[in-house]
């Protein structure tokens, strides 16, 4: 029996595609391909690696303090329990996310077999990847270090690729030889007729051990810095945070200009076994018109869409009706504060929006118009001069910190499910068409205390109305207070 632990690493930003994808809500969050979002799909099919010789542990997930909250809601509407959040106080690349999970996995004397994925990825072939993965184990688990290689099917200049010895294609596991940055499209052609180089998917399959001793023969200088900021961690519950100062220390790598293209040739045997399984890393808004379903004309639509004499298009509609009429090869995405609209053939360079964004200190780049919070969510539906209003939810048995504004006052208004309310010294409910007024500078908080979801109206009125004027006092998801 071999002991598996799934690693999801779950950070990343997916500028390219924005509107949909922002800092606050990344592309592995959202649901673009199906009814569930690419985190839980890439969690769902790590669970279905369990078999009679594979003992497998709830998953380790390796994210941003920012996105911890969103990472544990969506496991939970699936129903995965989780292993642990490690959550990184800065980005720092996928070498030590991964060193993370290694040293949380060995803890208390155990070893298992790594399975890492990334969370923003699609597969078509559930099965397929599956029965790949459990070749990957089997061969990880007598301490080689395993990749696996997508088998392409046309000349990509926008991956990297995994070069195999000839002589073991076809025979399932097979021996590497190196790895080759991103190609041209000459370069790439020539890589699909040799027929001996596979596309570098980002999965990687281990034992903890053997990743830790690889890096300490490659990369020692991660491994140390690493081992500092886990050292001085603290817990809460289901997260776990390295030192923040230490963590800033390490020095920012991938896993494969750390560990994986040392191996070839090393006393650290690598090895790849071919993933057929239609994969895409929906690295750009072509490549999610790709995996999408599509009407005879090459048409992808997702939402309240209309054409006419349109072909080879997608329009991602989220809060309004979106219409073509006589255009070819474009990309329309709607949301309520941003529309994007691109040449198919310039969906990388929608990355450059959003660096204009940000040099501009928009907000468009972080976070959409709805923004998801522990205990529900809140749509800031209007705004003008001294006033905003916003429709907000709280999850049953739910609460916000208790807090104070030292700019605004809050009017409150129940539309549905019932409020309990501290104003002050006061505590009162409310239900259905009932409402309150919290005055400026008054301690105060929001809950839920019944079984359905809360919905009010807030509207605020003062001269600042930032979401940076909270002044907490108590809160039960470990935010900071006063």
């Amino acid at each position: 029996m071999t002991n598996v632990t799934p690693v999801i690493l779950c950070g990343g930003s997916g500028t390219r595609l924005w509107p949909l994808s922002r800092t606050g809500f990344p592309k592995q969050f959202l649901c673009l391909t199906s009814n569930e979002s690419l985190f839980q799909q890439a969690a769902q099919r790590l669970c279905d690696l369990a078999d009679v010789n594979i003992q497998l542990s709830s998953p380790l997930i390796v994210t941003g303090e920012d996105h911890r909250f969103l990472a544990v809601e969506q496991l939970r509407e699936i129903g995965i329990e989780l292993g642990g959040a490690l959550l990184e106080p800065v980005g720092r690349n996928t070498a030590p996310a991964l060193t993370l999970a290694a040293l949380a996995a060995t803890e208390e004397g155990h070893d298992p077999v790594l399975v890492v994925v990334p969370a923003d990825q699609t597969v078509s072939d559930s099965s397929a990847f599956v029965s790949a993965m459990q070749v990957a184990i089997k061969e990880a688990s007598n301490d080689n270090i395993v990749i696996l290689g997508v088998t392409p099917d046309r000349p990509e200049t926008g991956y990297g690729y995994i070069q195999v010895d000839s002589s073991t294609v076809g025979v399932g596991v097979q021996a590497v030889l190196g790895f080759v940055e991103k190609p041209d499209e000459q370069t790439a052609k020539g890589y699909l007729e040799a027929g001996n180089y596979y596309w570098n998917a980002g999965m990687f399959v281990l034992k903890a051990s053997v990743w830790l001793q690889a890096l300490q023969a490659f990369r020692p200088d991660i491994l140390t810095a690493t081992r500092l900021a886990w050292g001085n961690r603290s817990t809460d519950v289901q997260f776990i945070r390295p030192d923040k100062d230490e963590f800033a220390t390490i020095p920012s790598e991938s896993i494969d200009y750390a560990v994986m293209e040392h191996c070839p040739g090393s006393t650290f045997p690598i090895k790849m076994v071919p993933l057929d399984a239609g994969w895409n890393d929906l690295g750009a808004w072509d490549a999610v018109w790709k995996v999408l379903p599509k009407d005879e004309t090459g048409n992808a639509h997702v939402g309240d869409v209309l054409t006419t004499g349109s072909r080879n298009t997608l329009v991602h509609a989220t809060s309004r009706l979106v219409s073509l009429v006589g255009v070819e090869n474009i990309i329309v995405v709607e949301t309520p504060d941003a529309v994007l609209v691109a040449d198919k053939s310039c969906s990388q360079d929608v990355k450059h929006i959003v660096s204009g964004l940000q040099k501009q200190r928009r907000v468009e780049h972080t976070l959409h118009r709805k923004v998801h919070r522990p205990w529900g969510w809140y749509d800031s539906i209007d705004e003008g001069g001294r006033f905003k209003v916003k429709r907000i939810l709280v999850k049953p048995k739910a609460s916000l910190s208790l807090q104070k504004h030292h700019h605004r006052a809050e009017h409150w208004i129940v539309v549905k499910g019932t409020a309990e309310i501290t104003n002050g010294e006061k505590i009162v409910l409310l239900t259905e068409n009932q409402s309150t007024y919290i005055p400026l500078g008054e301690i105060h908080r929001l809950a839920n205390p019944g079984n359905i979801p809360l919905e009010i109206i807030e509207v605020q009125s003062g001269s600042y109305l930032g979401e940076d004027d909270i002044v907490r006092f108590e809160d039960c998801y470990g935010r900071n207070v006063q």
